[in-house]
């Protein structure tokens, strides 16, 4: 592979820095991740984004925190601030499983090596930092910073943890997609500005003294403009005061004019400033033009990065995810409401992929945080303005969306058209519930079942993915997922699409065990119903208590933080492991423990479905 001079990506070394003709740095980003030069890599955005502004930037990937620091002294203090981002993922999601073990890997290193970040890089990079320079802001960023800006549950130590701000070194954090409020940052702080100054810079979480509304112990104070949530410490002595903290954190998240919320640790204050508005496209498209090579830095010398190679021949459309399942992080990051690049800006991207010496002409993926999403919203802006909901599409597709396929549609075929492209594959997932709901308008039913069919036929590469998530309606609805009759209704489409054309593609579902609200039996239904489909399963999960989404706080407290009612879950490895058994029904080495199961679970029902004493094992149907 062709790769790029030095000079074309920011500098990662002094060396690197004097090549450009620079003495110093305005700003360096401290990254638990590789350099990957790409608008998927979070630093790199931020990196190039602050160029553009005209700031002098440098990175310092994946530094060593364990040797005599020279990583973090050798570019000395810069003139504006330090960043600090754990990377593309929350450390401690990157570092373990769901049972806790020490993953063997780091997809977001260079030859997928392990060990090359911290627990925690948000605090031990902005400590390192303080230490070292102790006169120079601090700002934290990134989706681990973002995600635990308030209290919250941290599954790997099985304890609730304050905000990250309380643990870390960091001056504030700016959270979300962090394009508008870090040059606001760099321009406040160029002008001679204090950051004690920033405290009310939207997307900033910053250490305060009290509010001046009622902040009574046991009441959560809900005003015009703010709401003041129970404590840290009320918090830890009675789960259900954050359960109802999290109802508010959750829709204020997605609402287009949120309050700013309070909330105290000890003597300290954290105040979470209102998301901006969603990006115009316009601002999208500013971010994804910037001039990036799209390649990892040479320092690596052509070392394989597996995050990057996911991606490499990917282009993102949007952002933002009105989806709103409970488990997933993307709408407390983005934001619910859809940021659509334009056409051309698509259309230039893939034109550089073209270009790219590795590209065989076929672009593994067109999507986003969902694959089609694209330039869908609300019919009546000023309905959404004053919306609460996390999920337009729970328990039913809203009216006032506008579900309309045909914009993404055209994009497809211009994308198609690009020469060079010979086939454009969708790897995002797709929102079937949302591209077969039924309007009533019939050119719009008409066009969405034409996506359906196209996406089908012309971009799917043998193998389609989709997630139903599960088969109990209890379970979905504490998922925010659709009905699991909706997929039995996709899988009749898919099948009928492939026999029109003469194709032979899979449906692959994916299915979580041990999710809230979900107990054995219903994976033993699941099992029995996934078998009857034909289906065995490979796209399994067990469900992973992540911060700040609406199933890890259930998970945590016991409780649903919308209706205070207590939702049974799965907690201990022995339940959670009952659980999980039942997506390998196939395999002999369950059979007998799940037969027992079902026994002592009086479902000799299940167990008739699962096992007919007439078959022969496994069970293949004649």
């Amino acid at each position: 592979m062709m790769i790029p001079r030095v000079d074309a990506y920011l500098p990662t070394s002094v060396k690197e820095m004097k090549i450009l003709g620079w003495d110093s740095v305005d700003v360096v980003l401290f990254s638990g991740d590789a350099y990957v030069d790409h608008p998927s890599f979070g630093a790199a955005v931020i990196g190039r984004t602050l160029q553009a502004a005209g700031y002098r930037v440098a990175i310092v990937p994946q530094p060593n925190w364990q040797d005599d620091l020279r990583d973090f002294r050798k570019f000395g203090a810069p003139r504006l601030f330090f960043g600090v981002s754990a990377g593309a993922m929350d450390s401690m999601v990157n570092h373990y499983t769901a049972a806790r073990r020490r993953r063997s890997d780091d997809a977001y290193t260079p030859g997928g090596r392990h060990g090359a970040r911290p627990d925690y890089p948000t605090v031990v990079y902005s400590d390192i930092l303080r230490r070292l320079f102790p006169g120079t802001p601090i700002i934290a960023g990134g989706i681990e910073a973002s995600m635990r800006r308030l209290s919250h549950y941290d599954y790997w130590e099985d304890r609730l943890r304050p905000s990250l701000l309380i643990d870390c070194s960091a001056d504030l954090i700016s959270y979300g997609m962090g394009e508008k409020c870090v040059v606001e940052i760099a321009r406040h702080i160029d002008s001679g500005e204090s950051l004690d100054s920033l405290t009310c810079l939207p997307q900033t979480v910053i250490r305060t003294s009290a509010p001046g509304m009622d902040c009574r112990e046991g009441k959560i104070y809900v005003g015009e403009q703010d709401i003041v949530l129970h404590s840290y410490e009320r918090c830890q002595a009675d789960k259900r005061c954050q359960a109802e903290n999290f109802r508010h954190i959750e829709q204020q998240s997605n609402s287009m004019h949120g309050k700013t919320l309070w909330q105290r640790h000890g003597d300290i204050w954290i105040k979470v400033n209102p998301m901006y508005p969603p990006m115009t496209t316009e601002e999208v498209d500013a971010s994804f033009d910037l001039p990036y090579t799209r390649l990892p830095h040479p320092r690596y010398k052509g070392k394989r990065i597996p995050a990057y190679d996911m991606i490499r021949h990917s282009v993102n459309i949007h952002r933002g995810c009105f989806g709103g399942c409970s488990f997933c992080t993307i709408s407390a990051h983005q934001g619910k409401f859809i940021a659509s690049r334009s056409k051309e800006s698509v259309l230039r991207e893939v034109r550089q992929v073209t270009r790219m010496d590795d590209f065989k002409g076929y672009l593994s993926d067109v999507g986003g945080p969902s694959a089609n999403m694209y330039r869908l919203g609300g019919k009546d802006r000023s309905l959404c303005e004053k919306c609460l909901k996390p999920s337009c599409l729970h328990p039913s597709v809203c009216p006032n969306l506008n579900t309309d396929h045909r914009p993404l549609l055209d994009l497809y075929h211009a994308v198609d058209d690009v020469p060079g492209v010979k086939k454009s594959f969708i790897g995002s997932g797709v929102r079937y519930d949302l591209s077969m709901h039924h309007t009533g308008d019939g050119e719009i039913d008409r066009a969405n079942r034409q996506y359906n069919e196209e996406l089908i036929t012309s971009h799917v590469s043998g193998r389609l993915k989709v997630a139903p998530e599960h088969t109990s309606d209890v379970v979905l609805d504490i998922m925010r997922k659709p009905t699991f009759r909706l997929y039995h209704e996709f899988s009749r489409f898919f099948s009928r699409v492939n026999s029109a054309h003469g194709l032979k593609q899979q449906l692959i579902p994916y299915f979580i065990s041990s999710h809230p609200g979900c107990r054995e039996v219903d994976m033993a239904e699941l099992a029995a119903e996934t078998k009857s489909l034909d289906l065995h399963l490979e796209q399994v999960q067990d469900f992973t208590p992540t911060p700040m989404t609406l199933s890890t706080e259930i998970y945590y407290t016991g409780f649903h933080p919308y209706t205070l009612k207590p939702v049974f879950t799965a907690t201990d490895p022995e339940a959670k492991k009952a659980q999980r058994k039942y997506f390998f029904w196939y395999d002999p080495s369950y059979r007998q423990d799940i037969t027992r199961s079902l026994m002592r679970m009086h479902r000799t029902d299940l167990l008739a479905r699962l096992f007919p004493r007439s078959a022969s094992y496994p069970y293949r149907k004649k």
